[in-house]
């Protein structure tokens, strides 16, 4: 179950209502404005609450996902690259995040650098088709992931700050 502040960051994203994905055509248009209104509010509302993130980017038809994500540890910022493909069932279907620059560092990952989200955030997504989008999947997916995952890394000296690598 989510702590109460994950519970009052997601309540501010805004929720989706067309249950389109990449194959409606003109309903996929809605769809994307509405993703982007709901990210648009999501960076904005991290960045008044100073927890800045992560930056995303689509192609002209919103079915190529890529950007950064950073993670503030000890002071340090450590910083990877994201991507991810809209699957052809979206939204029944949540995209899989991969952090390229983590494959194979981690049990918590797949092939290709997806990051693992099957036991806690795909059954929160099937059970809110069409509400949740993008930005819910970063807010319940990647930025927990990232919470748990990077702390445990770095402490096992797998992952290293780029300033202490050039030293």
């Amino acid at each position: 179950m989510a702590d109460e502040a994950t519970r009052r960051v997601v309540s501010e994203i805004p929720v989706l209502k067309t249950n389109a994905g990449p194959r409606d055509r003109e309903l996929w248009v809605q769809r994307l404005k509405e993703e982007y209104q709901s990210l648009i509010r999501y960076v904005e509302n991290n960045k008044n609450a100073d927890n800045d993130w992560f930056r995303l980017e689509s192609n002209k038809e919103g079915t190529r996902w890529f950007g950064k994500c950073w993670y503030i540890h000890d002071l340090l910022k450590y910083e990877f690259d994201i991507e991810f493909d809209i699957p052809i069932t979206y939204p029944t279907t949540a995209p899989e995040i991969a952090v390229p620059g983590l494959d194979g560092k981690t049990a918590k990952m797949y092939r290709g650098g997806k990051i693992c989200l099957t036991d806690h955030f795909k059954p929160l997504w099937a059970r809110n088709v069409p509400k949740f989008g993008l930005a819910h999947l970063m807010a319940l997916g990647l930025g927990p992931w990232l919470a748990v995952e990077i702390p445990d890394l770095i402490q096992k000296g797998v992952i290293q700050h780029k300033e202490k690598c050039n030293q």
